[in-house]
This record gives C-alpha cells, sequence and structure tokens, in this order.
C-alpha cells in the first residue's frame, strides 16, 4: 500500500519561511502531477501548488510569489518553499500526487496524512 510521507511542518513567526517535504512509502512505477493542497479550521480544503513531471508548476493566487514548489525525480520527493508566512497561511498543507504504483496500471490519486502548519502574528 502506497503511503504519501509528509514533513516539515511546525510553528513560526509571520514572515519567516518553512519547507515541506513530501515522499511516497513503498514501491511505486510512475510519479505523474505532484502537489500541495491545505485546509484551514472550518474551511474547505483548497488547492495551494502543483508541479508537473517536466518542472511546470501552478500557483493558487493567495501563495503566488512567496511560495515555491519543486521536486526531485529521482527521489520522488516534492518540496513547497514557503516563505514571507502570513498567519492566515496556517493550515494542515497535504500532498498529492497522481501514482502509476505497477507498469501497466493506472495512475490514482494518493493523499498524505497532513502538516500543521502555523503561523503567529
Amino acid at each position: 500500500q502506497v503511503q504519501l510521507v509528509e514533513s516539515g511542518g511546525g510553528l513560526v513567526q509571520a514572515g519567516e519561511s518553512l519547507v515541506l517535504s513530501c515522499a511516497p512509502s513503498g514501491s511505486i512505477f510512475s510519479i505523474n502531477i505532484m502537489g500541495w493542497y491545505r485546509q484551514a479550521p472550518g474551511k474547505q480544503r483548497e488547492f495551494v501548488a502543483y508541479v508537473s513531471t517536466d518542472g511546470r508548476t501552478n500557483y493558487a493566487d493567495s501563495v503566488k510569489g512567496r511560495f515555491n514548489i519543486s521536486r526531485d525525480n529521482a527521489k520522488n520527493t516534492v518540496f513547497l518553499q514557503m516563505n514571507s508566512l502570513k498567519p492566515e497561511d496556517t493550515a494542515v498543507y497535504y500532498c498529492n500526487a497522481v501514482i502509476m504504483v505497477v507498469s501497466g496500471g493506472r495512475f490514482q490519486g494518493y493523499w498524505g496524512q497532513g502538516a500543521q502548519v502555523t503561523v503567529s502574528s
């Protein structure tokens, strides 16, 4: 069973930075898009950013210019560099990846367990 393992959350002050990382555990064949979503208390989960296999990226307007998503294809790892953090960035951040587990199989979406990011004012 493939699981996405996240790390790097924590408590920071406004204006500071954090880096989140995520990688699948277990054997996989291929990964397509990798991305991040977040869910603040009392709100729905929302898109943050994604990166394709060839490095194309897309960001939510609320994080453009502050967050940077990247991936290491050799290590099947995706990173989210979060700069100039604001209190409104406080949320649980979820990694998402579209993965083909075995050759010839189909791509399926997987979610990480979530990493808490808290930004104090």
